[in-house]
């Protein structure tokens, strides 16, 4: 049973979660507070959390430092803050997916789902995955149809491809394929996912797999 830690320092939101969630048979643990998520967490080992950023004790963002320092558990963000730049800091402090409030229970399973999925492929290491009408094969680095990717595609699209289902930031892609240095370049990131999605998607223009999130990444969807 997927034991799920819900931190949120509203009562009602939190009894709606626990309903739904135990509903669906997952284990549910419930924290008020940063202090107690961390806590719970350190005590209690959940297979994902759902946090709130505006905590009354501790920001939500420091919370994700805390957890990252020790844990690789998904974290998804449910906050109030509709702005990119909360949900950035959130990305980039190490949360797995944004859930803005007010949101529908469905859509928020599916981020579960998402996330879940995310971490099994990443524990089953697999070695192809599909993109359409092609076969990307991580280990052998080679595409079906005789597609060829140059080293940076290449290097973006694992990114993605090992994070089925995850909000990838833009800063985090530009960290790790250019180098800090280039942390604002978003322009590189359209321009290689424009030529990446040409070789891989069967209508580009309108992509299936390789999806941007405006202002904030891009995420890869079986």
């Amino acid at each position: 049973m997927t034991r799920v830690l819900v931190v949120d320092d509203e009562p009602q939101i939190l009894r709606a979660l626990r309903i739904n969630l135990v509903a669906r048979h997952f284990e549910v643990a419930l924290a008020e507070d940063g202090g107690s998520a961390l806590r719970e967490a350190a005590d209690w080992h959940p297979d994902l959390v759902l946090l709130d950023l505006g905590l009354p004790d501790i920001d939500g963002v420091d919370v994700i430092h805390g957890l990252r320092g020790w844990s690789t558990t998904p974290i998804i963000v449910l906050s109030g803050r509709a702005g990119n730049q909360d949900k950035i800091e959130a990305l980039d402090a190490g949360a797995d997916d944004y859930v803005t409030k007010p949101f529908h229970i469905d859509e928020l399973l599916a981020r579960i789902r998402a996330v879940t999925r995310r971490t099994s492929a990443q524990e089953a290491e697999p070695a192809r995955v599909r993109i359409g009408e092609h076969t990307v094969d991580l280990a052998r680095k080679t595409v079906s149809s005789g597609v060829r990717l140059t080293p940076t595609e290449w290097h973006i699209l694992e990114l993605l491809l090992r994070n089925p289902g995850k909000l990838v930031s833009q800063r985090q892609l530009l960290a790790e394929v250019w180098g800090g240095a280039y942390v604002k370049e978003t322009h590189y990131l359209r321009q290689y996912m424009a030529q990446i999605r040409r070789k891989l998607e069967p209508d580009p223009a309108r992509p299936a797999h390789l999806l941007t999130e405006p202002g904030m990444g891009y995420r890869f969807t079986p």
